[in-house]
């Protein structure tokens, strides 16, 4: 009985229904003006004569409409014949943009995928719309909503307009640190790129919250820690909390700082018989007790692999093995020497240089086609050529060549404009207000030779000046340059004019890894004038027989000289980067034709550090000269006058030798001689005034003492009034404001003399104020 039912309910159910199937002896296509027929049925996939089920027909639907080439599509069977009815896209008339300030149309136009005369996508739309909200977000305009929107034209054509709100901007409010116990979140915050929202917001732009940034400044904090011997330090996370008003955001960083280490036992070692390892260590600079940084190995690495090639050993690499010491917090370092891959460089290919001569990047090489392979070497060249300033965006990648031991170097590049035309002014204290006006070429025809026009013109100066700079002579490192100018004083505070035309060629080259030499010659041609409006005819004479006077009437005066300047900085590759000194030494020795014969010699020593966790800078300086004649006689400018930004506290002809004579009848003369000899020492502290950091203000106090005397002149010989000619030491001590603006560096002294003479020309306040615009 159970069977029984079983088979009767089973030969009651339905039969399965068979699936609806097409079978075309004709497709017509209709609706389409610009796609050819044949493009829709290969998207369609539907021969004629093929049988086709329904489920066919819905997936044609869905392949000619995902084509993104139509913006509807019907398919629908009649018979034999299957109807296919599309509707195409139109084409983009014209695009444009609407409520967009702060960002121009150009650059918006380079966001979008969209164009003119090419198919309307929706699609493609509503992408550009989010591209072009993320620019507006990366400037700072959070709020920021675009909506695309079209204007139908005739021949089914479409004005594409995004329509924009900008939004306000949301601004950094404050930047914040937690877990810093070494430096201050002052002291870390300069680190940054992103800034706080301070007095200056409207002309800042890096105060704007930008996630991209956040990134870059954890990479610069991380670098900040670890070049300072902080090798765990990192960054935990990055807290960004927007205000209730929605207009700013709160940002924590929290942070890990760790133990400062310190470089250990430094030892060199090596397997291959041809190095000699204790040559080797005597090359590296680094010494136990030093603060550690990865930089410094870095440079150490490239000391030593130098020195390989130097010496004929190819294919020799240095690497650097580590091993910690947690009880002394120490890193020893062992630089092993070891035989690299034998790799060869086949060829190198430069890209996207439209403008720069290919032998200007090429010359960033220190490698030419068939040496060695060195990977540092290729990312040293590639930091070159990204130095040289003509490129936007410069990448250098090397992949693999011919064959396994070959490998192509592939340069990439993008220009930029290197030439430009600016206007300026400046203001001094000393010198009055001046315009300027440069027109200077970087990358002059694409050579990379640099060639500046400039001019300027204050109350009482007139500069025309033309440079041209040859960075790579005969395609080695050797600077060659020619200086052309010409030069008119009306000196408001002395008693005489002059004007001046300059010739001189130079050329300079490194003597050293921190060492420069650089050589020139000068012509120099000078004319001086007395000028003593003051007085009127006939002069009296006090002034007829005044040292000014006499050196006037010398008129013209030719000096042909040869000489040297050789410079040593201690911060090209040095080891602590909050510290360094540089030295300059150089001499003038005139008589290769002329009037005069002399030379002339001026030397300058200059330090800086920082203390108390790089709150405090401290910077000294000691410089001096010395002129000596030994044909023609020497005048007021040949000789050292100082002052100003020599010796702050005076005028820049304010202290030295002068001529001071009264007749009695009203009749006085005052006026400046300089001097053969000058010295001067300078101590400056640069400190933070608790102001926030923002404003950019900090403080400084320094103290100056120095000098200029001594007079050979046969007119200052017999004259009479000569003063200030021995060697008698000011003493300067003063207040500063340093002020960081967008428009320029600003610096405001307050000064008072400790010692000074009578007739000195002190200067209690002065204030520099240079920008461009």
């Amino acid at each position: 009985m159970f069977f029984l039912l079983i088979a009767m309910a089973l030969t009651g159910l339905p039969e399965p229904a068979s699936a609806q199937s097409y079978r075309f002896t004709d497709v017509r296509i209709e609706g389409n003006q610009r796609i050819e027929p044949g493009t829709i049925m290969s998207y369609a996939g539907i021969a004629r004569g093929e049988t086709v089920s329904a489920a066919g027909l819905n997936d044609a639907y869905q392949r000619i409409l995902g084509s993104g080439l139509f913006e509807s599509v019907e398919i629908e069977p009649r018979g034999s014949t299957l109807l296919i009815s599309v509707t195409e896209f139109p084409t983009i008339n014209r695009i444009s943009f609407e409520g967009n300030r702060r960002i121009d149309d150009d650059v918006l136009q380079q966001v979008i995928e969209s164009e003119p005369r090419r198919v309307f996508s929706a699609s493609v739309a509503e992408r550009d719309a989010t591209r072009i909200a993320e620019a507006f977000n990366n400037a700072g305009r959070l709020g920021a909503q675009v909506t695309p929107r079209i204007i139908r034209r005739g021949d089914n054509r479409v004005d594409l307009v995004f329509e924009i709100f900008e939004g306000g901007l949301v601004e950094i409010e404050r930047i914040g640190f937690v877990g810093n116990q070494v430096y201050s979140d002052n002291r870390l915050r300069r680190v940054l790129e992103s800034k706080q929202a301070g007095l200056l917001r409207a002309f800042i732009r890096k105060d704007t919250f930008v996630a991209d940034r956040i990134e870059f400044d954890k990479q610069v904090l991380n670098d900040f820690y670890q070049s300072r011997g902080y090798v765990d330090f990192r960054t935990t996370g990055v807290n960004a909390e927007l205000t209730r008003e929605r207009d700013g955001y709160f940002i924590t960083f929290n942070i890990y700082e760790g133990q400062q280490f310190r470089f250990g036992e430094i030892t060199t070692t090596t397997e291959l018989g041809e190095v000699d390892p204790d040559e080797f260590r005597d090359a590296l600079r680094v010494r136990p007790g030093v603060v550690y940084s990865p930089s410094v190995v870095e440079n150490s690495i490239a000391r030593l692999e130098r020195l390989a090639i130097r010496k004929g050993l190819d294919f020799i690499r240095v690497e650097p093995r580590i091993t910690r010491n947690d009880r002394d917090l120490t890193l020893d370092v062992e630089f092993a020497i070891v035989r690299g891959p034998r790799i060869f460089v086949e060829r190198i290919d430069i890209e996207g240089n439209a403008t720069t001569l290919d032998r200007v990047v090429r010359r960033q090489f220190r490698i030419v086609e068939g040496d060695p392979f060195n990977p540092r070497e290729i990312r040293e060249s590639a930091e070159r050529i990204r130095a040289l300033g003509f490129f936007e965006t410069a990448d250098v990648n090397a992949r693999e060549g011919s064959s396994p031991d070959q490998v192509v170097v592939e340069v990439d590049v993008e220009e930029k404009p290197t030439g430009s035309l600016s206007f300026g002014g400046a203001f001094s204290s000393s010198d009055g207000f001046s315009l300027q006006a440069a027109l200077t070429e970087e990358n002059f025809l694409g050579r990379g030779q640099r060639v500046s026009l400039s001019l300027s013109g204050a109350e009482d100066n007139r500069v025309y000046r033309l440079q041209f700079t040859e960075p790579a002579l005969l395609g080695r490192d050797l600077e060659f340059g020619i200086d052309v100018g010409y030069i008119e004083t009306d000196n408001l505070d002395s008693n005489y004019d002059t004007d001046l035309v300059r010739f001189r060629p130079s050329l300079g080259f490194p003597v050293g890894e921190r060492s420069r030499l650089n050589l020139f010659y000068q012509a120099e041609s000078v004319n001086m004038e007395a000028d003593y409006e003051e007085f009127t005819a006939p002069l009296p004479a006090v002034v007829t027989g005044s040292v000014i006077s006499d050196e006037a009437g010398l008129g013209r005066v030719l000096t042909s000289s040869v000489g040297y300047t050789y410079s040593y900085d201690s911060k090209i590759n040095g080891l602590n980067p909050n510290a360094g000194w540089r030295f300059q030494f150089g001499q003038e020795f005139a008589g290769l034709g002329g009037d005069n014969k002399f030379i002339r010699t001026t030397a300058k020593a200059s330090a800086e550090t920082s203390v108390l966790n790089e709150e405090v800078t401290l910077r000294a300086s000691l410089e001096g000269g010395a002129l000596t004649f030994s044909q023609g006689t020497s005048r007021v400018t040949d000789r050292f006058n100082i002052g100003g930004s020599i010796m702050r506290g005076f005028s820049p002809d304010g202290i030295g030798p002068r001529q001071y004579v009264d007749d009695g009848a009203g009749n006085v003369i005052n006026d400046a001689l300089g001097g053969n000899i000058y010295a001067v020492a300078k101590l400056e502290a640069e400190f933070p005034l608790g102001l926030p950091e923002e404003y950019g203000i900090r403080g400084g106090a320094f103290y100056d003492v120095g000098s200029v005397w001594g007079l050979d002149d046969s007119f200052a010989s017999g004259a009479s009034g000569i003063q200030y000619e021995d060697r008698s030491f000011r003493h300067v001590v003063g207040l500063s404001i340093f002020w960081n603006t967008p428009i320029g560096p600003l610096r405001f002294n307050f000064t008072k003399a400790l010692e000074k003479e009578a007739l000195d020309d002190e200067q209690k306040f002065d204030v520099t104020l240079s920008t461009r615009f």
